[in-house]
């Protein structure tokens, strides 16, 4: 069979487990050709379909998520590795850097920036290639988070400006001109995709009954985290612009909201 029809056939099945079934079936597909998307697309339609994309698309149609299929995400301008043990990186997320590029548009950026929770790094790679002059500390509390953080910090060349710590929402060192944080706020009871539920992390997930657990220990330990002038830019769900930025405010902050390019409620930014 060829690719052509290879790829007919496979989007019609995803239909059933994806939203985006012919995105998925060409990422499998260009990841069993050891190509890009993109060379798929302009070249390969018309070739023989390898024998190692039936597997890939079996693992999918059980719904594991691509990117733990092809073991790597695109963030914001960077490529991370991902697999079972970190969340996979969201375009949603993008909506913190978005934040902090506003803050400091005019000046030279952040000199220090910590990332709280930093699951593979997404967040605080991410400054870092915004920021070249910029330094920064990625926390998490989990050995297989540790482990991929760090393994992107040595991808993306990044290691005489990144490092990767065990700890909780109190950080370490500082204080420090951006913090970024991706925290579990999925209520205990709230229903999950599959591939999302059967895949990802629950430490990285849940955070209570009303999903804000963990935003009332950050907001109480933020305080001497973050340094003059500088900004935490805190990702929530969607509707919990109100109920999460309360625990800032209540705290002295400032909070402002930034929405995502959907329109929802996506990040606190607190000052």
């Amino acid at each position: 069979m060829t690719i052509r029809a290879a790829l007919r056939t496979a989007t019609s099945q995803l239909g059933e487990v994806s939203d985006t079934p012919r995105l998925d079936a060409e990422l499998l597909m260009a990841h069993a050709l050891g190509t890009t998307r993109d060379a798929l697309i302009l070249r390969h339609l018309d070739a023989p379909t390898p024998p190692a994309f039936e597997d890939l698309l079996t693992r999918r149609l059980a719904h594991e998520p691509v990117a733990y299929i092809t073991g790597s995400r695109d963030f914001w301008t960077i490529s991370l590795h991902v697999a079972p043990g970190v969340l996979i990186p969201r375009p949603d997320s993008e909506t913190l850097i978005e934040a902090a590029v506003e803050h400091f548009a005019g000046t030279p950026g952040p000199r220090s920036v910590l990332d709280l929770g930093t699951g593979s790094g997404a967040l605080l790679l991410a400054a870092l290639a915004e920021w070249p002059a910029a330094t920064g500390i990625g926390i998490d509390a989990s050995d297989s988070a540790i482990a991929i953080a760090r393994d992107n910090v040595r991808r993306l060349d990044m290691t005489d400006r990144a490092r990767i710590e065990r700890g909780g929402w109190s950080g370490r060192g500082g204080p420090h001109d951006l913090i970024l944080c991706n925290p579990p706020y999925i209520g205990t009871e709230e229903a999950l995709p599959r591939e999302v539920a059967d895949w990802e992390p629950a430490t990285a997930l849940f955070a209570g009954a009303d999903g804000l657990d963990d935003y009332r220990a950050i907001a109480a330990v933020l305080r001497p985290q973050l340094g003059a002038g500088g900004v935490a830019c805190i990702e929530i769900g969607a509707s919990q612009a109100d109920s999460a930025g309360a625990l800032f405010v209540d705290q002295g902050f400032a909070v402002s909201l930034r929405r995502d390019l959907a329109g929802r409620a996506r990040c606190l930014v607190v000052t």
